[in-house]
């Protein structure tokens, strides 16, 4: 601006044509290179993206596997919980049926055992009864023997005069 006012532009412009081809020299020197550059970059980032990619694939895949193997595993410890708990229910059932068996068994001998212990105490108290029998039979008999005695003068049963108790020598 030129004291206030303004100045009009032209569309046209002067450019130095020498400066300006050196320019372009040094363009196509410098861009091609930037290209190779910018290309080169470009390679790697898709190269490092391409094995980002390929790692994340195969950290997903040895997750999904883990991930599975867990659940088999999971899938595999409750079977494994559901047949010890069903091999503890036999094995209680076949224990209590295998208790009530011997329960059944010793009832049967006790209740055997139980008759013939009456049978021997019959037969002990009818001994007994019978041996009580002839001691009261011989102590009857051997009362009146003695009242039977004493009713011979004293002199005892005459059969029993036994001559060898006569006059012997002394």
């Amino acid at each position: 601006m030129a004291n206030g006012r303004k100045l009009p532009f032209s569309n046209s412009v002067i450019v130095d044509q020498a400066e300006a081809l050196e320019w372009i020299d040094q363009l196509r020197v410098t861009i091609p290179e930037e290209i190779r550059s910018a290309r080169r970059v470009t390679n790697e980032v898709e190269r490092l993206l391409e094995q980002a990619r390929e790692e994340a694939e195969k950290i997903l895949a040895r997750a999904q596997e883990q991930a599975t193997y867990l659940i088999e595993e999971r899938e595999l410890t409750r079977q494994a919980q559901e047949l010890g708990h069903e091999i503890l229910r036999q094995a209680q059932l076949e224990a209590d049926e295998i208790r009530r068996g011997a329960d059944d068994y010793a009832t049967d001998v006790l209740v055997g055992l139980e008759t013939e212990v009456m049978r021997t105490l019959k037969t002990i108290k009818r001994g007994l009864e019978l041996l009580d029998d002839r001691r009261s039979s011989a102590s009857a008999a051997t009362a009146a023997a003695a009242v039977a005695a004493t009713q011979n003068d004293g002199q005892g049963d005459p059969d029993e005069y036994d001559e060898s108790d006569a006059e012997q020598p002394v």
